[in-house]
């Protein structure tokens, strides 16, 4: 439960972390590269577009050997333009200024012409104001050109109002067109009941500071999501050159908007659209006058065919919408320890998240796709080098009280049913059916006072580390030592489940007891001839119930095991223990086992029986054997 605890604030912490990250816009760049893709894949496009550019290009400009156009070009142009009927014209040159020869004509066109919209600027303190032709300035034919880019210098987003520092509102040349376009049409701009723009019956809201994948983006004037990632192909285009020579189509001029702008590299009127690179190669800018009749277009689909930009979700939806994949990717690194499990999930997974926005994506809702995906592998691997961390540590805590004191195989069964043995982090408190053996050696308090500490602690040490390992190599667990004696236990920690197990258990601690007599006799033939002392050995072993579990502190924690079995072993070591009289280099070692240990480990062994004895503690007798050897021991 503590585990669960701990790892739901972990999942918190991931979840607050990327939401700080994704506040500070660092991954708004990566969120923006993929509303590009986006669009590229899905742009709008207009079946029946409205409007035809007119584009003064270099080579125009170059025959002309001069810009900008004169007004008697101009007006030229504006005449020919009302022989085509045309029934709304724009224009994304600026006239403040007289451009002689003609000038007298042009400002007649203007002041008797209703269908003429010219271009001025607001300008942004860095940029300087332009205003609109005079002859126009008091007859409101006139908007804005200003334009908004991102921080990555691409132009994601129409702004088709604005204010002035004097609050006074202004309409986008592209507004301004399709208002006077749709006049007739009986379209007109008003406000819904949220206050947003509605142009026809379909309302435009405006684009919010954190909508979408955009981080406290200035939003200022009221904009909205372009729906193209460059110009529609079907626009018609002329040159200047072309349109003079009257190679046009009528059909593209009648009843139609027409748009003039400059589209040459001496003048810089170029903007880079989401898609400008791929479709476009080296030349990736597009012009201003273009990007004004797309608006156009755009802003006439929204009137005639309902077509509503791009809509986001709120803020609440995008922050569910990470936590999600956050809680999934900490589930992934949690649960799947298989690392082609793990790749498996975060293809499916990729599959859904892009699945998804795309489908959003394709019905006008732009949904963030990069975030939820660094919140899936984000979390999925801090929670799985979490998980490690605590593997790490569970595993060194199980080494620090199991490794030196088991075999290989019991360690690595150990952590393989780590999940059943292990319990908030420290071994689990259970029952089980196991062998116990006590050792202790004879005259032990005698030897170390008369021998010199330092020959005593060599002595002492070289015994238990012949003894130690016996224990391990049969599948024990020396659980402690007691000055000289050992206390072990064989069918612990992991909990036996048949009789099999228990039966093998019994006859290992058996062959451990023979094999530390054996080893007691090479001891003794090696400390005879270093004129060290000899020793011998009781041992009792006893297989009934037993506790196992862990106590003491996180750092310094040690695993026992408790009940009457540990016990009655501890008697039988000690039964009668001045009555026995060893063979110190035939058979050292006295090795007394209970009726319920004979009876476990059946004919195996040759037993001899020392009758029903009293033991100390116990109320009833208790048969005891002394084990000769192991029986057709090949």
């Amino acid at each position: 439960m503590k585990q669960i605890s701990v790892l739901i604030w972990i999942v918190i912490l991931i979840f607050l972390t990327i939401i700080v990250l994704y506040q500070n816009a660092i991954f708004e760049t990566l969120e923006l590269q993929a509303y590009d893709q986006l669009i590229q894949q899905f742009p709008a496009e207009s079946k029946f577009p409205q409007v035809t550019v007119i584009k003064i290009t270099e080579q125009d400009i170059n025959q002309l050997k001069k810009y900008p156009i004169s007004d008697s070009l101009f007006a030229e142009i504006l005449t020919q333009l009302e022989q085509y009927q045309v029934r709304v014209i724009g224009f994304d040159m600026f006239r403040n200024i007289p451009v002689p020869p003609g000038h007298k004509n042009l400002v007649k066109l203007f002041s008797h012409k209703k269908n003429i919209i010219a271009p001025m600027k607001l300008g942004d303190g860095q940029t300087t104001k332009i205003s609109p032709p005079p002859v126009l300035q008091n007859s409101g034919k006139y908007g804005f050109v200003d334009a908004v880019v991102d921080r990555d210098k691409i132009m994601r987003r129409a702004l088709i109002t604005l204010h002035d520092r004097q609050y006074t509102p202004y309409f986008s040349l592209a507004l301004h067109l399709a208002l006077l376009f749709l006049q007739d049409q009986g379209f007109n701009i008003q406000s819904d009941s949220n206050n947003y723009l509605q142009l026809g019956s379909t309302s435009i809201e405006p684009l919010k500071p954190n909508d979408g994948g955009y981080v406290a983006e200035d939003t200022k004037g009221y904009q909205f999501l372009l729906d193209f990632c460059q110009p529609p192909q079907s626009i018609p285009v002329y040159t200047l050159a072309q349109f003079r020579a009257e190679k046009v189509k009528l059909d593209d001029f009648k009843h139609k908007a027409v748009l003039i702008g400059v589209d040459a590299e001496s003048v810089k009127d170029h903007f880079y659209l989401p898609c400008s690179e791929k479709l476009l190669g080296h030349n990736k800018l597009i012009s201003g006058v273009m990007i004004h009749a797309a608006i156009f277009d755009q802003l006439l689909r929204i009137a005639i065919d309902g077509q509503s930009p791009l809509d986001t979700v709120s803020d609440w939806q995008e922050r569910l919408w990470i936590l999600v994949w956050v809680i999934l990717g900490s589930f992934v690194g949690w649960k799947l320890h298989s690392f082609i499990k793990i790749i498996i999930f975060w293809l499916l997974s990729l599959i859904a998240i892009g699945g998804l926005t795309v489908y959003l994506f394709v019905h006008g809702i732009w949904l963030i796709v990069v975030t939820p995906i660094l919140a899936l592998f984000i979390s999925s691997l801090a929670i799985t080098m979490y998980r490690a961390l605590k593997e790490k540590q569970q595993r060194t805590m199980l080494m620090n009280i199991f490794s030196k004191h088991v075999a290989p195989e019991i360690a690595q069964e150990l952590w393989q049913n780590k999940e059943q043995f292990l319990s908030d982090g420290r071994p689990r408190s259970q029952q089980t059916v196991a062998t116990v053996m006590f050792t202790d050696l004879i005259d032990f308090t005698s030897l170390a006072e008369n021998l010199e500490p330092t020959i005593f602690f060599d002595w002492l040490n070289e015994y238990l580390a012949s003894m130690t390992p016996l224990v391990a190599e049969h599948n024990g667990v020396v659980v402690r030592f007691i000055g000289d004696a050992i206390f072990a236990g064989f069918g612990i920690p992991v909990p036996r489940q048949s009789n099999s197990e228990i039966c093998m258990d019994a006859v290992n601690a058996i062959r451990c007891a023979l094999a530390m007599n054996e080893k007691l006799i090479q001891l003794n033939t090696q400390w005879k001839c270093q004129g060290t002392p000899i020793a011998a050995m009781r041992i009792g072993l006893f297989t009934g119930p037993v506790a196992v579990g862990s106590i003491g502190a996180q750092d310094r924690m040690e695993y026992t095991i408790h009940g009457d079995t540990v016990n009655t072993a501890a008697r039988l070591e000690a039964y009668d223990k001045g009555q026995f009289v060893p063979d110190f280099f035939n058979f050292p070692c006295r090795i007394l086992i209970g009726e319920k240990t004979s009876e476990v480990v059946g004919e195996q062994f040759q037993l001899e029986s020392v009758g029903y004895v009293n033991l100390r503690g116990k109320k009833e007798k208790v048969e005891v054997f002394r084990v000769i050897k192991e029986i057709n021991k090949h």
